[in-house]
């Protein structure tokens, strides 16, 4: 089964380097903003439009890597003291549940990123970003990446549960205290 997810979650973790190169360039982003604002008394409206987008790809990507490292809310003072297959019951419920919102937001955001790519939608302000239906696109495929993880999910509870064994987790970036 690994042969089966690995490329999947090494799809899970590009995007989640793009989500992360997207946060850097924001952060370069805003400093840029500022400088031009208060050094050369210049504020371009696309620049601070392209603020605003970058938080897509930031948002909408970086979910599906947060899951993948655990590093999303839960209840672990509860969940830690359950047993292998307690714990892999409750990740099977809540990989098919992932798998399930994902799904069903990717599919809804569809025609809406394509009713923005029928009509030319721009930004509504003068000097403003072009092709806004780009943006839009992080929706279906942040939700798409999000149940691609519910699926991992799902299928290594799954796994766990048959087998009996307890899954050993990839390395993953949470921290236990």
């Amino acid at each position: 089964m690994n042969k089966l997810l690995k490329p999947l979650e090494l799809a899970i973790v590009g995007f989640g380097w793009v989500a992360r190169a997207a946060v850097l360039t924001l952060v370069l982003m805003v400093a840029c903003n500022v400088l031009l604002r208060y050094v050369f008394s210049w504020s371009p409206v696309a620049a601070q439009e392209l603020e605003w987008h970058l938080i897509s790809p930031i948002a909408l990507l970086g979910m599906a890597y947060a899951v993948y490292h655990r590093a999303d809310v839960r209840v672990d003072f509860i969940y830690d003291r359950l047993g292998a297959r307690s714990q892999a019951a409750i990740d099977l419920v809540s990989g098919l549940l992932t798998l399930a919102i994902g799904v069903i937001i990717a599919w809804l955001a569809v025609p809406y990123v394509m009713q923005a790519y029928d009509i030319g939608e721009i930004s509504p302000d003068p000097g403003g970003l072009p092709m806004r239906y780009l943006v839009k696109a992080f929706i279906p495929l942040g939700f798409s990446l999000l149940a691609i993880q519910g699926l991992i999910d799902t299928l290594r509870a799954a796994a766990t549960l048959i087998s009996g064994a307890p899954h050993i987790p990839h390395d993953s970036l949470e921290i236990r205290t």
